[in-house]
């Protein structure tokens, strides 16, 4: 049995590859979404209680292989993922998601830096996700746009939150900034094509760039295919 920590869209296809290969898994949610996408598969919901925890769950599933496929920011889970595989000596590999090249953004190393990045006055798009928003929400002298996935009250002095979900193009980026006349981005290195519309509008605009870096994980063994994960599996 392949346990999959995911919440991500590698992770559904990561997930889809094993199905389809005839492999016994299970995906492992955290539930900060509140409609997640329908799966044909089985997943489960909800924390380990940490290291321990984890370790404990894998012990009683059996769990002969753990891939972590959680989002690059999800340093918690990944950094008990590492120790509860330590602890059992179960196989582990993480998927990393390729980085964005930062070129010419402002890189930080974290929210509370992007949040002080800003000048006042600045009109801003974030998207950090709904749980790092607090740095900013003390910044009245800063109108803000948040994205996110689910329903949220607006926690800004000056702004409003917006409900979408990706993928986004480039021309609806594009129109997004310009109705909100946004003069900077602050978004996560997370990776991916999904969400690299909104860099591009903002560098087709000539709107500055707010990138906050991703945190230093665990070494582990790690793949950035979805193939090279799925090869990994069917070898354990």
């Amino acid at each position: 049995m392949i346990l999959i920590l995911g919440g991500t869209r590698d992770a559904h296809k990561i997930a889809l590859g094993l199905e389809n290969a005839g492999a016994e898994f299970i995906v492992s949610l955290a539930g900060a979404t509140r409609n997640p996408v329908e799966r044909s598969y089985a997943t489960r919901t909800g924390g380990f209680g940490g290291a321990d925890g984890l370790a404990e769950y894998l012990g009683k599933r059996e769990i002969t292989g753990l891939i972590d496929a959680t989002h690059p920011f999800a340093a918690n889970i990944s950094g008990s993922a590492a120790e509860a595989a330590s602890i059992l000596g179960v196989p582990l590999v993480r998927y990393v998601r390729p980085a964005w090249d930062v070129s010419g953004f402002h890189s930080v190393g974290d929210l509370n830096a992007a949040a002080h990045a800003l000048p006042a006055g600045a009109r801003a798009f974030l998207t950090v996700g709904g749980k790092s928003l607090q740095p900013f929400i003390q910044r009245a002298d800063v109108w803000f746009l948040f994205r996110g996935v689910d329903p949220m009250e607006n926690p800004f002095q000056r702004g409003q939150s917006l409900i979408q979900r990706p993928p986004f193009t480039l021309e609806a980026e594009v129109a997004l900034l310009k109705a909100h006349r946004i003069t900077h981005l602050v978004t996560k290195n997370s990776g991916g094509g999904q969400t690299r519309a909104k860099l591009d509008a903002a560098t087709q605009l000539g709107v500055s760039v707010i990138m906050v870096e991703r945190p230093v994980l665990p070494v582990v063994d790690s793949a950035s295919t979805v193939s090279d994960i799925l090869r990994w599996a069917a070898a354990i």
